[in-house]
């Protein structure tokens, strides 16, 4: 069994002045068709929602153009996989369309222990860690990635 597994934030500032813009629309009206993707994917773990069953509604940088996911997979490989070579590709492809460029990263990776599942703050805390201090074994990309901790270290 796996020690650790990787969790990974991705965070959007929106077009929209808020989720139900009509510019989001249909961004949103495939928001559970690429979440129910990633759920069935090999190597998801969790994902955060809420009661919508997405994380849209959640505003941890108490800004309406915000909006956040994070989710836990069993290595970068899985993750890598949903990301670049199933259907979320084709609106990651087009994430100009509803989304400004935000920030140094939107995005960053980290491992933590198996079984555990990061908080909002602490993802939050990962990619500002990112954003200031570019890639280490801390926070990382796929272009610029870590193994999981070994024995050893932990």
């Amino acid at each position: 069994m796996k020690k650790f597994q990787l969790a990974q934030i991705n965070v959007a500032k929106m077009k929209g002045v808020d989720i139900n813009d009509p510019v989001m629309q249909e961004f949103v009206e495939n928001l559970d068709r690429v979440n129910e993707l990633a759920e069935n994917s090999e190597g998801f773990v969790w994902r955060l929602k809420d009661d919508s069953n997405n994380a849209t509604n959640l505003n941890p940088y108490n800004d309406e153009q915000i909006i956040i996911n994070i989710s836990v997979w069993e290595d970068v490989e899985s993750l890598e996989h949903y990301v670049y070579k199933t259907f979320h590709t084709d609106f990651l492809k087009r994430r100009k369309e509803w989304f400004y460029k935000y920030g140094k990263a939107h995005t960053t990776m980290w491992w933590i222990p198996a079984g555990k599942f990061p908080t909002v703050q602490e993802a939050v805390d990962k990619l500002d860690y990112f954003q200031e201090n570019g890639p280490t074994k801390e926070a990382f990309s796929f272009k610029s990635r870590f193994p999981a901790p070994s024995e050893v270290e932990v």
